[in-house]
């Protein structure tokens, strides 16, 4: 009797705990991979677009200091990049600039994208240093990657400032193709990638925050050799003109003010604040704050300067102060406090004024100081960073000079050589090549006569009002 009674007991468990046991593996969740923080990928996207937007505002930058015959021609210059790289960095130019490879070069597995989806971490595993595991451990992966696409498509339109109202289009085109691929591409890598060459990912260990190297040396030194291989424009130096509207170069650098700040607060990549020793860090609010601050001191200097030296002070040159100032602390703004961003703006600005006039006295035709402004501009901000870098703002960053590390001098002054000699060399190298096969400037006749008309078959303003040659 008793075994019957624990028979029946045990087949009546056996029946009720199958059931029970098989809901509760069907409640145990399967494992999901981590989610992105929205508010960080807000913050990013956001930034991209930021970005993004600097690029118009360049054109209008550049727009107002050329003649009105070559208003359409200059804005295109800026504007075409949002399409040819904004095509190229999907196809080539993310994989080779940010997916393991080679120190100086990133490897082809990414090509189109592919492997390059919504993941926010381990899409880095298995590459030197093994600790990091992705770009941004918040974000997704595309989101990084347009984030940076916004800095490879403004990076080339700096330097069409140098070559304005004498350049052919077409040739324009291939050399953006050409340079973001042979020359962007590469320092991109070698500065930010992991594994390269010059970065803080198993590099070593230059501090660029935002794009003094990789972003305005190489602009500014490709801009000054672009304009000695293509030669002075035919007006130049006896029969330049002045700006032909002021007010679209305040607008410009009012529009790159503002974009600046996705370009440099956006490079924190996240919104967290986090520590350093016993310090509270917030590195995008640093970035943030850094950036204004060494604008506002740009402008100022230019402005003082103006006014002692020549009598007056200009919109022009507070356009021109204020843009030297965050190109100079571009490559500090995540690592100094606010107020290094003052004298970083100060030196950064007093230096870029009288490398302008050096440009004059040389009489080589930088057509709108790209090298004095970005070239020269972000080899001081570079310098600067390695003086005033400090980690009580950024545990991830470096002490600088001033807090006993003057090692890091020396690492700076080699990624600024590795870069002059990658954009000047490759430069030349890609300028020739299109000289030889489709040619690199317009005829006289439609120099003289203006691009819009002659590259574009438009014209920006009724020849009412035009500057038409006599």
């Amino acid at each position: 009797m008793l075994k019957k009674v624990v028979m029946i007991g045990a087949i009546t468990l056996l029946f009720l705990g199958v059931p029970l046991m098989g809901n509760a593996f069907a409640q145990t969740p399967a494992a999901t991979p981590p989610a992105a923080d929205t508010g960080d990928t807000a913050f990013m996207l956001i930034s991209a677009a930021l970005v993004l937007l600097m690029t118009p505002g360049l054109a209008f930058f550049y727009g107002g200091f050329v003649r009105s015959r070559n208003i359409l021609n200059t804005l295109m210059m800026s504007f075409v990049l949002m399409a040819i790289v904004g095509v190229s960095w999907i196809l080539w130019g993310y994989s080779l600039s940010f997916a393991p490879g080679l120190p100086f070069i990133g490897g082809l597995q990414w090509l189109g994208l592919n492997g390059v989806g919504l993941e926010i971490t381990d899409y880095l595993k298995g590459s030197n240093p093994p600790e990091v595991l992705s770009y941004a451990g918040t974000i997704p992966h595309q989101g990084f990657m347009i984030y940076q696409a916004m800095f490879a498509i403004i990076t080339p339109a700096l330097i069409s400032g140098a070559i304005a109202e004498r350049m052919s289009f077409r040739a324009y085109c291939l050399f953006v193709v050409l340079w973001s691929t042979f020359i962007y591409a590469p320092l991109d890598h070698m500065v930010w990638a992991k594994g390269g060459f010059l970065g803080l990912y198993g590099g070593l260990g230059a501090l660029d925050f935002a794009g003094g190297t990789v972003v305005h040396i190489s602009s500014g030194v490709s801009a000054l050799v672009a304009a000695i291989v293509l030669g002075p424009r035919k007006t130049h130096p006896d029969r330049l003109s002045p700006p032909h509207n002021v007010p679209f170069i305040l607008l410009g650098a009012g529009l790159l003010w503002f974009g600046w700040f996705g370009f440099n607060a956006g490079s924190a990549l996240t919104l967290a604040s986090g520590t350093s020793g016993n310090l509270v860090t917030n590195v995008a609010t640093t970035a943030f704050v850094s950036t204004n601050t060494s604008a506002a001191a740009g402008a100022l200097m230019w402005l003082i300067l103006e006014s002692v030296l020549r009598g007056k002070p200009t919109a022009v040159g507070a356009a021109t102060g204020a843009v030297a100032g965050l190109v100079g602390i571009t490559p500090a703004a995540g690592f100094v406090t606010p107020l290094s961003a003052i004298l970083i703006g100060f030196i950064t600005a007093f230096v870029c004024f009288y490398a302008i006039s050096f440009k004059h006295k040389l009489q080589i035709d930088d057509a709108l100081d790209t090298f004095p402004v970005h070239g020269i501009g972000g080899t001081v901000g570079a310098i600067l960073t390695a003086v005033f870098a400090t980690t009580q703002v950024n545990g991830g960053g470096k002490d600088g000079v001033l807090r006993g590390n003057f090692g890091e001098l020396g690492v700076e002054l080699v990624a600024i050589a590795i870069a002059y000699a990658i954009a000047g060399v490759g430069t030349w190298i890609i300028l020739k090549v299109i000289d030889a096969t489709v040619g690199l400037r317009v005829k006289e006749e439609a120099e003289l006569q203006g691009l819009d008309i002659n590259e574009h078959g438009e014209e920006g303003y009724n020849s009412e009002f035009g500057d038409r040659p006599t």
